[in-house]
């Protein structure tokens, strides 16, 4: 695959990318709010900025972009055309980073789940590993 767009231009793709309120939270924050459960959400003093957080429940739940987070799924693993160093780099950092902020919640005494976003897409089975992970 070649890349075609000027840096300006990847520039500007890459600036609009969203961190927060992406179609894949919104799923899963749907789904969780339909099973009763009500959350807050990006807490900015929990190590990562959890996507929703159930404090009564003392669980967490991150969602994860499978490129951005270097999940093992054909999204996950797929490399930008260029400046490949670089793009390796930042998801090596970012994974750490993810599992560094996952055993800080959980010293805390927080249970923690991450849903991938290629989960998202069979709804049915993410009910499932919801309502698994928020039951008492």
């Amino acid at each position: 695959m070649v890349d075609n767009l000027s840096p300006i231009q990847r520039s500007q793709c890459m600036r609009a990318v969203k961190g927060e309120n992406t179609s894949t939270e919104m799923r899963v924050r749907k789904l969780v709010h339909s099973m009763g459960f009500r959350y807050t959400l990006h807490v900015p003093s929990l190590p990562g900025k959890p996507d929703i957080v159930l404090p009564a429940h003392r669980k967490i739940i991150f969602v994860h972009g499978c490129f951005w987070h270097k999940h093992n799924c054909r999204r996950g693993r797929r490399l930008p055309a260029t400046r490949q160093p670089y793009w390796i780099q930042k998801r090596q950092r970012n994974a750490a980073r993810d599992r560094e902020h996952i055993k800080a919640l959980r010293r805390d005494g927080w249970k923690v789940l991450a849903i991938w976003e290629c989960w998202a897409g069979d709804l049915d089975s993410l009910r499932c590993r919801l309502r698994e992970f928020l039951k008492d």
